[in-house]
Parts: structure tokens; sequence; C-alpha cells
């Protein structure tokens, strides 16, 4: 940043104001400056659309941007004060030895409301200017059921309330919810939602954004990094807030909100980086119900998550995104051929194995909100694939009056296949709880066989049945057989629930080497039963992730190389509990249900994005013996920590100054150094 104390001070003198199509901007000084609105706003630049370092040409959105002859036209018009959205050249050595750490003013905080150098409400307005209009101050979702925003709507209210925990398409919607309202603060729940013995009932922002911008160019995604950079404010970037770890949400922070990126381009024969073949190039804003839309649409077949919601090329890719398909292809960030990124420093760059490589394997699974922001990837895809599936219910009682013993030597057959059914393309989502007293329940739902037919997947689990039935179980398996995967997914995977408050989730990556021998697996599998047994519930995914045909060198944690399960564990608890009681759950999660898996796979690790929010040791336990390099280019490529996220690679080097339940990070705090 080239400007000084002084001209960053000067900004709190300048006004804005409207004149028709002209603006007249009032200098700290009492001059005037009155210009057109069309030179002033938006502040971008077309520019060519074929990528210099890409075989894919730009988006329309991405030939928008902020360009050094914007900022010096700006500058001419005397708006010497615009260095506040300038770029930054400066390296990981210069700031450290004469930058950002010896700029005094600023304070060990990021800037919040309140503080000296947050935006006075005429710099935001000049902003929102030079954005053309998109941002947007924060309201909650759920401001509808109170009077606290001025905009309760009773009939608003009902409909959100109704549809909270099963709505995620719709709080993809606005531009600040989040599925992590826990950590986030709770600051705006619909009544109906509250606990019963909470008094006083009120509306505030709280954990989430101060304001966001609805990015539909690459200049805006600029603007707002180099202003948040240049005044030390929270950056947080949020395309559907799916992550479970509230990595889209922070009190007093400027939001990047990337939903509205949609574009979706599809080649028949794409060349880069050695691969040749079929590929999609997608917005940043992409969902998984249209990723797989358009590969339905033009005849292939796509890697993305089983969530239909989930923003697929947002923080699910970059933090490698497990699949249906991962057994037979790999994770989703090894799909990755090239993206287009707005790095820390403001500019906007093509990552690919030949440009800026260093950055793209950090990219390629190392976390989202890390190294930069996002607007575009391209993807290999796949030919068109048949599918077959299979679902059935595993339960005690029943009218083969099936015993607790029975069930579980009948899951742990199951589990003897895990393996094999990987090494074969399947993927198996099978969840498991117990229903009361010594009554267990488990559906699978659905053991999902890419490229198999029915019969082929008959005869690979006819040895399971043929198990069960000799210890006394049989069920009723429904097989499906698809001609496309989207036929399969779409009729497997319904909308994801969301936004609850009264639970909290942990994962663990379980290696196939826990199958190498009948100790080590049944120690694992008695892991996984004494946590159900204790009240646990359990999701859980049959996987491999290591095709036959290799995969790429990527950031992807290495612990999914070698997983054959990927399980998840839930603890839920009455909004009515006393605090005390609900801690001790939260509590047992992390500290004795993980614990007990932990102890069975030591080395392995866990998913990032389905994870404990305080998951100790997250730097081995999330990215394994890749974190040092990881946090190596994280140095290069924000030396400024523009970027921080819950367990991303950097933020131990942050903290929240306050706690949820004692020790869980709250999001409506000030995020300071550690």
């Amino acid at each position: 940043m080239k400007s000084n104390f002084g001209s960053v001070l000067a900004l709190w003198g300048l006004s804005l104001c409207h004149l028709g199509t002209s603006q007249t901007i009032l200098n700290n000084d009492n001059s005037t400056v009155q210009v057109n609105q069309s030179i002033v706003a938006p502040a971008l630049e077309s520019v060519d659309q074929r990528s210099s370092n890409s075989t894919a040409d730009l988006f329309n959105s991405e030939t928008l941007q902020l360009t050094d002859y914007v900022l010096a036209n700006l500058t001419d018009l005397q708006l010497t004060n615009i260095t506040l959205f300038a770029f930054d050249n400066a390296t990981a050595d210069n700031v450290t030895s004469g930058g950002l750490s010896k700029r005094t003013f600023f304070p060990r905080c990021k800037t919040y409301p309140g503080d000296f150098l947050w935006p006075s409400r005429y710099l935001w307005k000049l902003f929102d200017v030079l954005l053309g209009g998109a941002l947007i101050e924060t309201v909650p979702y759920a401001a509808a059921c109170y009077d606290d925003f001025g905009k309760f709507n009773q009939q608003q209210c009902g409909f959100l309330t109704d549809n909270w925990t099963n709505g995620s398409l719709y709080h993809a919607q606005d531009p600040t919810s989040v599925n992590a309202v826990l950590f986030q603060g709770q600051s705006c729940l619909p009544p109906r939602l509250l606990p019963n013995t909470t008094a006083t009932r009120h509306c505030t922002v709280g954990g989430y954004p101060s304001y966001a911008v609805k990015v539909s160019n690459v200049a805006q995604v600029q603007l707002a990094v180099n202003l948040a950079r240049n005044l030390n404010l929270r950056l947080v970037i949020k395309n559907t807030g799916h992550d479970f770890g509230a990595k889209s949400t922070g009190y007093g922070a400027l939001s990047l909100w990337t939903h509205n990126l949609k574009d979706v381009q599809f080649f028949e024969s794409y060349r880069e980086s050695g691969y040749h073949g079929p590929a999609f190039k997608l917005g940043a804003g992409v969902q998984a119900f249209e990723l797989y839309e358009a590969a339905h649409k033009y005849g292939v077949t796509a890697v993305g998550g089983e969530g239909r919601t989930v923003g697929v090329m947002g923080g699910y890719i970059l933090g490698g995104g497990h699949s249906p398909l991962s057994s037979m292809y790999g994770m989703a960030a090894d799909q990755i051929l090239s993206m287009e990124v707005v790095t820390a420093d403001g500019r906007f760059v093509t990552a690919s194995k030949s440009s800026h490589p260093d950055l793209f394997w950090a990219l390629c699974g190392g976390g989202g909100s890390t190294y930069g922001v996002v607007t575009s990837i391209v993807v290999k895809a796949f030919p068109k694939i048949k599918v077959t599936t299979l679902t059935y219910v595993l339960s005690t009682g029943g009218p083969g009056n099936i015993t607790a013993s029975q069930f579980w030597a009948a899951l742990r057959a199951y589990f003897d296949g895990f393996v094999d059914y990987a090494d074969k393309g399947n993927y198996g989502y099978f969840r498991v709880t117990s229903t009361g007293p010594g009554q267990f329940m488990s559906d699978m739902g659905p053991w999902f066989a890419p490229g198999m037919s029915k019969a082929e997947l008959q005869a690979l689990v006819a040895p399971l049945f043929s198990r069960w039935k000799q210890i006394g179980v049989e069920v009723n398996p429904t097989y499906t057989e698809f001609n496309d995967y989207y036929d399969a997914w779409y009729a497997s995977f319904p909308v994801e629930p969301w936004g609850s408050t009264t639970i909290r989730q942990a994962s663990r990556l379980f290696p196939r080497s826990n199958w190498q021998s009948e100790t080590k697996l049944n120690a694992t599998f008695d892991s996984i039963r004494s946590v159900v047994e204790d009240g646990a519930y359990i999701i859980a995914f049959n996987i491999a992730a290591a095709p036959k045909t290799g995969y790429p060198d990527n950031s992807i944690n290495p612990a999914w190389r070698n997983v054959a399960m990927h399980a998840i564990a839930a603890t839920l608890w009455d909004p009515t509990m006393p605090e005390a009681s609900i801690k001790a759950a939260s509590d047992k999660l992390t500290f004795d249900w993980m614990k007990r898996w932990r102890d069975v796979s030591p080395g392995a690790g866990a998913y990032m994005s389905e994870s404990d929010y305080i998951e100790p040791d997250f730097r081995q336990a999330f990215f394994g013996d890749k974190y040092a390099k990881l946090y190596r280019l994280k140095k290069r490529y924000d030396p400024w920590s523009v970027f921080y996220a819950q367990n991303a690679v950097g933020s131990e080097d942050w903290k929240m100054s306050e706690m949820i339940l004692g020790n869980l990070p709250s999001q409506n705090s000030k995020l300071c150094r550690a």
C-alpha cells in the first residue's frame, strides 16, 4: 500500500452525494469535484476475454476488472484517497521487514465498528458507488420475525420458520445467512426456534458480516479485497454458507457473496496441462444441482458432492470435496485443471500447473478462504455412466424380531467388505443410531454403484446378504438401475438439513490399514458401536479416494488417499437444557467420542469441511504432512493475513476474543492476533 497514515485518515472527511447522473465528491479540504457517474462507477475496465495463461476464455464477468488504468483515472479526478482501493505490490519479505508489521496504526485485532479506522458512512457510500451499487448492509435472514430492522412480516416469518432447517435453498439466496448459526452467535433466529427460557427476544446482526458485496464481476472482488487489506477489515467469502465450521461469517466483516457467479461453459475437447478431453468451466457460485444438470444436458458425468445445494465450486472443491464418484474418479479437487483467482494483493491471475503452479497446488485441496477468491474453475468431465443403487433398513425388532446382538453382528459383517466394495468403485452412504434402550437402526441410503448394472451389484452384495441370513437377519433390499448419474443422484439425495442450533458434528477418516487385521478392524468397529450406544448419531461413508488411474499431486489431505471409511458423529441436545448440560454434550463429542476414534486410527485425519469445530491438532488432522508447505505458501500469497477462516491454514495465528460454552470460538466476537 503506497498511502501513508495521513492519507488513510483523510478519508474520514470525505463525503458523497447524488446529483442526478453525476457525483459530487467533497474532499477533506472542502474542495469539490463533480464527475460523470459513468466515469466513476462502476470502477472497472473491460479487458480481453482470452486469458494469457489458460485455454479457457474468461467469462464476461471476469473481463470486468479493476486495473491500474482505472485507479489512475480516479486519482486524476482528484479522488486522492482512492489509494484505499489500490493494489499492494508487497512481498512476504518486505511486509515483514518494513510493511504491515510496523504499521502501528493497525492494531492487534481486525478493524471493527467503532474502531478508529472503521470506514465512515461516507466511505461505505463511495465503496458502493465504485462497486456499481452492489454493497448490501446486512439485515439478518430472520429479521421478518422482529421489529428491530423494521422488516416485520408475520407471513414471511412463518414461512422461514417452517423451512428453517430444511430450506438450504432459501438460505443460499440470502447474502449472509449461514448453516453454522451456533457459532455465529444465534443472534437472529425465528422465535419458535429459541429456547423456551429465552426472556428477551431481539434480532441483531451479531456474528454476521456488517456488509456484503453481491459479486457480479471481478472488479468488485478486487475493490473489496483491496479495501479490506488496506484498512485491516475482516474479510469473509460466502457462496451458500453450507460449511459446518462457520467459515463464511464473522462479526464486523466485509463479505464477498459469490453465489451469483453462475456461468457454465462446456468444452467437448479441452486441452490443458497434459489433459485432453471434455471439461466444464464453472463460476464460483455453481451448486451441485446446477453442475449435475449441466452434465446431464451435455451427456457427460462430473464429480461433485451428494448435497444438492452445496456450492461445489466454492469451499467444497477447494477443501478436497468427497463425492459419490470418489471411489471411481477421486476427489473433486483432483479434477481441477485451472482456476481464476483474485489474490490478497488484489490482482487477478490464472492458477494452473503452468501458471502460478504453487498457488494452484495449494488451492487444490488446501481449503477455501485462505489464498484468494476463486471466481471460476475448469474441471474434467467424464463419459456418461449407468448407476445402480441399493437401499435397505436394518433395525432391531420388526417382523424378524432382530436382537441387538444380531444387529451389531450384521453391521460388523458389512464392515468386512469395505475395502473390496470401494475398490470396485462403490460408495456406501449409511447411518447408524440408537432408537431407544437396546434398540438400533441403520439405513443404507444409498449404496451407490457407479458403472454397475443391477445384476452386477446384486452379485457383489450376495455374499453379505447370505451371511446376514446365517446371522438370522433379513432385509428387503431395493435395487434401482439408472442410465445416467444425474437421475441416480437426484433420486438418492434429498435437500439436506440446515441451521440447527442443537447439534455439533465431528468426523474421522479411517484408514485401509485398519482392515488389514481382525484385531484392528474389531477395534475400529467397536469404536463406532460404543459411541452409538452412548448416544451418538452416525453418518458414514464407505469410500476410497485413490483411483487405479492415479491422482494428481495436490494439497488434498493425504489421509484421503488411504481411506476406507469417512464417518461423522453428531451430538444433539434439547435447547431447554441447562448450559452446563449442553456444554457436557459438546465436550463429550470432542474429548470422549472422537478420542475413541482417534485412538484406533493414529496418524490418520479428518475431513475439514465436515469436521469438529475445535478439532485437536487440526493442522495434522486436516492437512497431514502437507501443512508446512501450505503454511509457507500462505505467507507468500497472503502476507497481510487478508483471508482467515476457522481451522484454515494460518488460522493458528489468530483467535476469537470470546467463546461459546467455554471452548467454542464465537464468530460474534473480535478476531485478534494470537
